[in-house]
This record gives C-alpha cells, sequence and structure tokens, in this order.
C-alpha cells in the first residue's frame, strides 16, 4: 500500500542505535530514493561471519519506485552493502569521485561480473540530481576520506539535510573547508527535517585539525633513527599524503603493506588525491635494499585485527617482513570501543621485539573525521530545522543529541530517536513515527546471507569455541542390535589432559550401557541418537559444569 502523497516517509534500515551499516529509505509518493548502504564489522557473538549488513527487504519489495542510491562517501559503513543490493536491485548509484572508485572496486571485487550491469554515476560538489519528486545536491563536508558530502535532498514538503559523517575542518588537507555558505543559505531558505550524525556528540570543543596531525608526524619522523612503521585506517587519504609528505621531508621511502591499504591507494593515486615523487613508492620486496632510516612502510592493523599486516608483523607472520629493535611504530588511530584488547595485545608484542611504539594513549597521532560538540552546535545553528533525527550512533549518542539540539532551543516534540525499521512521517505539518518494518540485521557468511543472527549455526559455532565438542562413533551390529565394537569417544577444546582419560572412559561405559538398555527395550539404535546426545550432554555437565557439542555417529553392519 503507497503512502498517501502528501506524506514524507523517512524509514532507516540501518545505522540508528549504532555504529555502521548506515541505510535510510525516503519515500513520497511513488517514489523512494536511499541514502548510503554500508556494512558493519561481526562481533564476537558471530564465529564466521564475514560481514554484517542491512535487511533489504522493504526496499526489494517497493524496488519499482526506487529512483536512485545516493552514497555520502566512501567508508565501508556506508558502501559495504552496495554489492548485496546490486545483486538483487537496479537503480542508479551517485556519490563523489573517490567514492566511486571504491564502490566500483567492492562490487567487481564481491560480486565479479555485476558491475557491467550497474548504472555508476560520479558527481562533483554542488551537483544536482533529479530522481522522481526528489531533488539531491551534493555539498562538500570534511572528513577523514576524499569525496565526503552532506546531502540537501529537496522534497515537496521541503528540504531534508542528512548530514553523512563530518567534521569543520578550518585547515584540510585538501578539497577545501567544509561549504558552510551553501549549508547556511538552505537553512534560511527553511529546512524541514536535519538527519544528523551523532559520532562524537560526547566530545566536547572542536575536533583537532588533520593538519596537526602531519605536525606530529614530523616530530616522531625527525626522532627515528630506523625503519618506521604507521598502521592507520586505509580509507583515511588525507593521512596517507601526510606520511607520504613527512617521508619525503626525511628522505625516506614508502612502502604499502595490507590488500585494503594497496586497493585505496591505487584508487586515490589514480584520482590524483596522493602528490608524492615519483620514486617514493616502493614494493613492500624492496625495504631491504635501503638502509633502516630511509624506510617508511604504511600498513593496516591499526585496530589490531587479527589478520591485519601489523598484527602478522608484530607476530613475526608475515612472510615479508618482521619488527627488528631499533624500528618505531606508529599507531594512527584510536581505539574503536571493544577493540581495546587485540590492540593493547599487538602493542605489548611490539615492545617486546624492540620498537619504539606511539600510539593515541601516549601521542597526538590521530584527529577524528567526526565533528565534536562545537561544531555540531555550529550545524544545527546554520541549518535551523523544524525536526531532528540524531543519527549514527549508539543509543546513548542520539540521546545526547537530542538533549544538545533541546539546548539550543528546539522544542524535545520536534526531535525523535529512531531505531532500525521504524517508519517515520510527516503529513499536514505533523511528525511521528507510524509503524516499524524489516529492520533486523543481515549476516554474509561467505556468500550466503543469513536472515537471522540468532541462528542455530551461529550458537553451535559459539558452543565450538567456548566448550569444544565431544564426538561419540558406534558400530552396531544390524542384526543383533549389539555393539560391533567397542565405542570409540574423541575430545577437542573441551578436556584438559588430567582429566581427558576418565572422561572419555566414562562416557564409552555410558555409550555401552546405553546401547544395551536399547536392545533390552526393543529399540532401534537409529531411532535413539537424539535420546543419547542429550544423556551425554547431561553426563558430561554433571561431572565438568561445561557444555560441549556433541556428535553421535552411528554405523550399521
Amino acid at each position: 500500500m503507497h503512502p498517501q502523497r502528501a506524506t514524507l516517509r523517512l524509514i532507516p534500515l540501518g545505522g540508528m542505535c549504532e555504529i555502521g551499516k548506515n541505510m535510510t529509505a525516503y519515500e513520497y509518493g511513488n517514489d523512494i530514493i536511499i541514502v548510503d548502504c554500508g556494512q558493519s564489522f561481526p562481533d564476537e557473538t558471530m564465529p564466521g561471519v564475514d560481514a554484517v549488513i542491512p535487511d533489504f527487504t522493504y526496499v526489494l519489495q517497493n524496488r519499482d519506485r526506487v529512483r536512485g542510491i545516493f552514497l555520502t562517501h566512501g567508508h565501508e559503513d556506508h558502501i559495504g552493502g552496495i554489492p548485496y543490493l546490486m545483486k538483487e536491485l537496479r537503480a542508479p548509484i551517485y556519490g563523489g569521485r573517490m567514492t566511486m572508485e571504491l564502490v566500483k572496486y567492492k562490487i567487481e571485487d564481491r560480486m565479479p561480473g555485476l558491475l557491467k550491469s550497474c548504472t555508476v554515476n560520479t558527481v562533483r560538489d554542488g551537483d544536482v540530481i533529479q530522481a522522481g519528486c526528489f531533488s539531491v545536491e551534493f555539498i562538500h563536508v570534511n572528513h577523514s576520506i576524499a569525496d565526503a558530502s552532506m546531502l540537501a535532498i529537496k522534497t515537496p514538503l521541503g528540504y531534508v539535510m542528512h548530514s553523512g559523517d563530518f567534521k569543520v575542518d578550518y585547515t584540510p588537507i585538501d578539497g577545501g573547508i567544509i561549504n558552510l555558505q551553501r549549508i547556511a543559505e538552505i537553512g534560511r531558505a527553511g529546512v524541514l527535517l536535519f538527519v544528523c550524525e551523532s559520532t562524537n556528540i560526547e566530545v566536547k570543543g572542536f575536533s583537532v585539525s588533520e593538519r596537526h596531525v602531519g605536525e606530529s608526524f614530523a616530530g616522531m619522523f625527525s626522532g627515528a633513527k630506523g625503519r618506521i612503521f604507521v598502521a592507520t585506517f586505509s580509507s583515511n587519504i588525507y593521512r596517507l599524503q601526510q606520511i607520504f609528505t613527512a617521508a619525503e621531508r626525511h628522505g625516506r621511502k614508502v612502502a604499502l603493506v595490507g590488500r585494503s591499504m594497496l586497493n585505496v591507494f591505487n584508487a586515490a593515486n589514480s584520482l590524483g588525491y596522493i602528490q608524492m615523487k615519483p620514486d617514493t613508492l616502493i614494493d613492500i620486496g624492496q625495504i631491504d635494499n635501503y638502509p633502516p632510516e630511509r624506510v617508511v612502510v604504511i600498513s593496516t592493523g591499526s585496530q589490531g585485527e587479527p589478520m591485519s599486516a601489523l598484527t602478522r608483523i608484530a607476530f613475526s607472520s608475515h612472510r615479508e617482513v618482521e619488527i627488528v629493535p631499533g624500528d618505531t611504530v606508529i599507531i594512527s588511530a584510536t581505539p574503536i570501543p571493544g577493540n581495546e584488547k587485540p590492540i593493547y595485545k599487538v602493542i605489548n608484542e611490539l615492545y617486546k621485539r624492540g620498537a619504539k611504539v606511539y600510539y593515541s594513549a601516549m601521542a597526538d597521532v590521530h584527529a577524528s573525521g567526526h565533528a565534536s560538540q562545537e561544531e555540531i552546535k555550529l550545524i544545527h545553528a546554520l541549518v535551523k530545522p523544524r525536526y531532528l533525527i540524531p543519527a549514527h550512533g549508539e543509543y546513548r549518542m542520539l540521546y545526547q543529541h537530542a538533549e544538545l539540539a533541546n539546548a539550543l532551543g528546539m522544542a524535545w516534540e520536534n526531535i525523535f530517536i529512531l531505531g532500525n525499521g521504524d517508519i517515520f512521517e510527516i503529513s499536514k505539518g505533523k511528525a511521528a513515527i507510524t509503524g516499524f518494518t524489516n529492520g533486523a540485521a543481515v549476516l554474509i557468511d561467505g556468500a550466503t546471507s543469513v536472515d537471522d543472527p540468532d541462528n542455530l549455526v551461529l550458537r553451535e559455532r559459539k558452543l565450538l569455541s567456548d566448550d569444544g565438542v565431544v564426538s561419540v562413533a558406534l558400530a552396531i551390529d544390524r542384526k543383533t542390535g549389539e555393539l560391533s565394537a567397542p565405542p570409540v569417544v574423541h575430545a577437542m577444546g573441551f578436556l584438559y589432559d588430567s582429566e581427558y582419560q576418565k572422561i572419555t572412559r566414562d562416557c564409552e561405559k555410558r555409550a555401552v550401557d546405553f546401547v544395551r538398555r536399547m536392545k533390552a527395550q526393543n529399540k532401534k539404535m537409529s531411532d535413539c541418537v537424539q535420546l543419547m546426545q542429550g544423556q551425554m550432554k547431561s553426563f558430561l555437565y554433571e561431572k565438568t559444569k561445561r557444555r560441549p557439542v556433541v556428535m553421535v555417529s552411528l554405523i550399521e553392519l
């Protein structure tokens, strides 16, 4: 059922009460546009899962009404879901130069051959795209990746400003400062709704300029005697530029390591976003051809990811590079909440190997790409919206953003905190949450999507990682129903050496007793496997207070 023509709908499918998998549908009459389509990364409750994306059900049910997909910038949490959506949907995609280069690569990498059937459009700052009854203007903002935009969406009911990720940087490395003049012009014309990010709403004051990090690098580079390793987010093009600039100033060559680092660098370099001398960049395999004091290595792994380049280098599992005494390592990022343990594990290992380590707790090695409180206040003062939806943050962040807006004079009844799947409507001068649709996460496991995050497979994987597995193998004579050989019991990831033999022997005895009881009751053993599993689980919990996965294998001879 289509909404009434005088109703504007906003439906967040990701990015509310969370950081990641940002995706929002705007709907008016018979037209729908989508802003961003990101992914998030699995946590410890999702072993074996590769990515987490929004539920596309609502969009695909209305696929004939989708007029376009508009991307604010090229970070994974805003474009990572695009290949999976385009597999099912044919709608034009719009975004800045860097954004679209990364989208093209991502589609081709995840879904080979799909790109040729996609309509990919590169826009520039100030471009206005007509999409059904919507017109979407791209407004330049500062962020930690090139070509980031705030979207001014003109609807039949008025302007919606969708902030994307932004900061106010008066001394950016490249691209000019955020277009405050255009934002103010639209604010004076009247803004119906502001959807604004909340990532750093807890941080007082103004964010640090990216140029400040470059100044810190200059001091660290001048004091380093051996090789320098810098770990940073691969998508932070401006950080990469500052590393190249500092390296050239001190006569050093630069090598890149990490698949995503190479991919993003190649995209940025092809667009002319990296300024460097022709001979500065070398292959990682060439670093031993230069004295240590002339080498810089830029790597992924600033969050301590287990398979990242920095982690593998720190633990001597990288095939081309390892840390030696005299190396300097700069981890140019702040820990994402929850990542502290793996990051400090890597830092500890780097120290053990004789490296000097700089990280966020002890040096100015990172500048956030997100607005702090005073910048958010400034943008609110320029936009002057009638309604506000705080976005891009966990619930506490959204609530604190709402409190800030209220302190600036916005009435509480005009501020709405949404969850994924909520349907927000503006109609006849009133705004309300009127319903909901599918807004749960979809898990990507290899090439397969899993709709239910709490499915049996994940629960079993979690059990396997926590409590291990016990297997019981039985060979039964088909005619007599008796055991043809003694049961064989194996345990993995469950029992310590001191208790292994005793527990497995007890399991074997219980298996023999169970088979005898089933024979005495004239029951076929093939019908009793689940019963045996249950009894074995109960026995193992009674003895060990742990719950391994129990597997019973039955062979009838």
